[in-house]
């Protein structure tokens, strides 16, 4: 059984849940006659790669899928032989080989009816490029996406430059990224960027209204407001927390939504921050495990290694969701004292890309979170 968010993927560029310039925006950025290289940034869950879907199938055609090459950066990160992996996806012929991935054509590009269009295929933008352009026009021939390029590092990042410059006349690279800054001066020079803000709750409200009126589903009221709520602008988990209830036919009762979103929020992270306000950082206490007495970790560092464990959560997640609880406002605490929290987590973030040891970097924040603690109380 397919997901609602599968079923109910946008086809065209107006169906897109984005105000009418971004719509518009990304339609005549598909059709030009000479595209750029793109930067789709955006927090997650508001339809980048929505957006980029539809760019390459108005590009590319009706043939986009075998002409679209993805990599997922954030699945090189900390792995072995990630620079490996990375080269043999730019060069599928081998890195001592002259031929890329950015320079091969297709011939479908230059000769329209060699793939026709399926029923109810459409171009997004309503016409084929080739009908936008008689001629005259740079037909790409492939596009390669490279999403959460953000997560690249700065050691690949400039292979990517090079590759733009010198292999891409009938190609084009899409780059998807939460945090754009991290992208180098010459990618984003190169690039179109585009940015796709959090959704609005009016926005998420009309497409679970319209969904719920596709399944025939008769919610509780307010229930649809209360669900563009909780999501905070992200409009996946929106639709997935939408048909999750849907499935358990709890639609009629709002509270079922509040022990949902109770049974999924870590709240270890929120224990493991209230832990070094106190100045709890790291307390080794004795427990009796399989009859005999163990050391065992207590504190902000050992309830941060029990989260991870829990939840397998890398460095970078965890900050996330530390800049979720601080932002949201549920520890009430004093606003320049929250100025100063934010303000370590930023640079244990910008620390954490130059490091390969992030849980390192985690304790250096819980350490600052101590001393600014320390300041507002006495």
């Amino acid at each position: 059984m397919a997901s609602w968010l599968e079923n109910y993927t946008p086809s065209r560029f107006d169906e897109l849940a984005m105000n009418d310039n971004l719509k518009d925006t990304l339609k005549k950025v598909a059709i030009q006659a000479n595209p750029p290289h793109l930067i789709i940034a955006g927090p997650s869950g508001v339809g980048k790669t929505a957006a980029w879907r539809l760019i390459a199938r108005q590009m590319l055609g009706p043939s986009w899928k075998a002409t679209s090459h993805i990599l997922q950066a954030r699945d090189l990160m900390k792995t072995s032989g990630a620079m490996a992996k990375f080269e043999e996806f730019l060069r599928p012929e081998g890195t001592s080989s002259g031929d890329t991935l950015a320079g091969r054509s297709s011939l479908d590009s230059f000769d329209s009816n060699i793939i026709q269009a399926t029923q109810g295929d459409i171009p997004p933008a309503g016409l084929e490029n080739y009908e936008y352009h008689n001629e005259g026009y740079n037909q790409i021939s492939r596009l390669i996406i490279i999403e959460d390029a953000d997560y690249l590092g700065p050691t690949r990042q400039p292979y990517l430059r090079r590759m733009m410059e010198n292999n891409s006349t009938t190609s084009r690279f899409v780059f998807t990224a939460r945090s754009p800054s991290r992208l180098i001066d010459a990618l984003r020079s190169r690039s179109k960027q585009i940015r796709i803000p959090s959704t609005p709750s009016h926005i998420i409200i009309n497409r679970l209204e319209a969904i719920t009126k596709s399944e025939n589903l008769t919610p509780a009221r307010g229930i649809l407001g209360d669900i563009a709520h909780v999501s905070n602008g992200n409009l996946r988990r929106a639709i997935f927390l939408l048909e999750l209830m849907a499935r358990n036919q709890t639609l009629k009762d709002r509270k079922e939504l509040q022990k949902i979103v109770a049974a999924t929020t870590i709240v270890g992270i929120q224990r493991v921050l209230e832990e070094a306000l106190r100045g709890r950082i790291h307390d080794w206490v004795w427990e009796k495990k399989g009859g005999r007495n163990k050391r065992v970790l207590k504190g902000a560092l050992g309830s941060l290694d029990e989260v991870m464990n829990e939840h397998a959560l890398e460095p970078e997640d965890v900050v996330n969701h530390m800049h979720k609880l601080l932002t949201t406002g549920r520890l009430l605490l004093d606003e320049l004292m929250l100025c100063d929290l934010l303000d370590a987590l930023a640079e244990c973030d910008v620390n954490m890309q130059t490091s390969s040891y992030g849980r390192i970097q985690l304790e250096q924040f819980l350490h600052n979170v101590k001393r600014i603690s320390s300041a507002y109380s006495n």
